[in-house]
C-alpha cells in the first residue's frame, strides 16, 4: 500500500509540475498583440534610432515610430535597454517582446526570429579621420578597425571578408559595446576606422559639430532592410505593427516622423 502511495503521489507530482509548466509556456507565447503594455529592447545608445538625450529621456525616431504604432492600438510602450549583443535571447526569455532599434534584416537573424515589413534603409559605412588621409577601404590595410559587437555590419565584414578583414590587422575588427565607446577611440586614435551604420554616422557627427572633421566612406556592401524584430511565434503582433505601418504612411504621421529626425522622408518606396 506505501508503495502504491508512493507512485501515485509521484504521478500526481508530474501532473501539477506539467500543468505549471503548461501554463508558464502558454503565458510567454501569448501574443504581446493582446497586452496593454508592451516592452521594446533596444541600445539606448544608437543616435538617432533609440538614445538618451541629455536629461536621460529615451528618444529617437524609432522610438517615435514605435509610440505612433501603439497609439493606434491603444497600447503602451515600455523601453528597455539591452545588451545588444544578447538581444535575440532576450527576445527568446520574454524579457522583450520586440527588438526595435535599427535592427536590420539577415539571413542569420531570419532563423531566429519573425520580421515586419521594411520600414526603412540604411548601408554600412567606414567612417575616419581626415587627418588619416583614408579615403578608400583598401587604405585600411594594416590598419586597426573597430565595429560594435552584435552588430549587422560586423556580421557582414565577416561574410563579406575581401572588402575589409582580409586586410585589416589582425584580420578582425576590435569590437565595442556601443558606437559611443568607439567614436572615442576614433577620436583618440585608438582605431584607424569605424564600421558603423550610416544613419548613426551622420547624425552623431553633425550633432557633435564633427562632420568636417571625419571621411564618411560608401563601402561595396548590399544596402541593409531596417525591421521590427518579433518571436517566432508571434504572428499576430507582426502583422498588427505592419498594419500600424500602412496606417501611418496614409495619414502623414510617418513622414513627419521622417522629416523631425532625418529632415526628409525615410518612407520606404512600394
Amino acid at each position: 500500500m506505501k508503495k502504491l502511495f508512493k507512485v501515485l503521489s509521484v504521478v500526481a507530482l508530474g501532473l501539477v509540475l506539467g500543468a505549471c509548466s503548461t501554463q508558464k509556456k502558454g503565458e510567454t507565447s501569448k501574443s504581446a498583440a493582446d497586452k496593454k503594455e508592451v516592452v521594446v529592447g533596444l541600445d539606448d545608445t544608437f543616435v538617432p534610432m533609440g538614445f538618451k538625450d541629455d536629461s536621460g529621456k529615451i528618444v529617437g525616431f524609432d522610438v517615435d515610430l514605435a509610440k505612433a504604432v501603439f497609439e493606434l492600438t491603444d497600447q503602451k510602450v515600455k523601453f528597455q535597454p539591452i545588451d545588444w549583443s544578447m538581444k535575440e535571447t532576450e527576445l527568446k526569455n520574454g524579457t522583450i517582446d520586440m527588438i526595435w532599434n535599427g535592427y536590420s534584416v539577415t539571413p542569420q537573424r531570419q532563423k531566429k526570429v519573425t520580421f515586419t515589413d521594411t520600414y526603412m534603409k540604411n548601408t554600412q559605412v567606414l567612417v575616419t579621420p581626415k587627418k588619416s588621409n583614408i579615403t578608400k577601404p583598401e587604405q585600411m590595410k594594416g590598419k586597426v578597425l573597430g565595429a560594435q559587437e552584435g552588430s549587422s555590419g560586423y556580421d557582414t565584414f565577416t561574410k563579406q571578408p575581401e572588402v575589409l578583414q582580409d586586410i585589416v590587422k589582425n584580420n578582425d575588427a576590435t569590437l565595442y559595446a556601443s558606437f559611443n565607446e568607439a567614436f572615442i577611440d576614433l577620436e583618440n586614435s585608438r582605431i584607424d576606422g569605424l564600421l558603423i551604420d550610416k544613419v548613426y554616422a551622420e547624425y552623431y557627427l553633425t550633432q557633435a559639430k564633427k562632420l568636417a572633421e571625419y571621411n564618411i566612406i560608401e563601402l561595396p556592401f548590399d544596402s541593409e532592410d531596417f525591421s521590427v524584430g518579433i518571436r517566432k511565434d508571434d504572428e499576430k503582433l507582426a502583422k498588427q505593427i505592419n498594419e500600424g505601418f500602412k496606417k501611418l504612411q496614409e495619414n502623414g504621421k510617418f513622414k513627419e516622423i521622417s522629416e523631425k529626425w532625418f529632415g526628409q522622408d525615410v518612407t520606404p518606396k512600394q
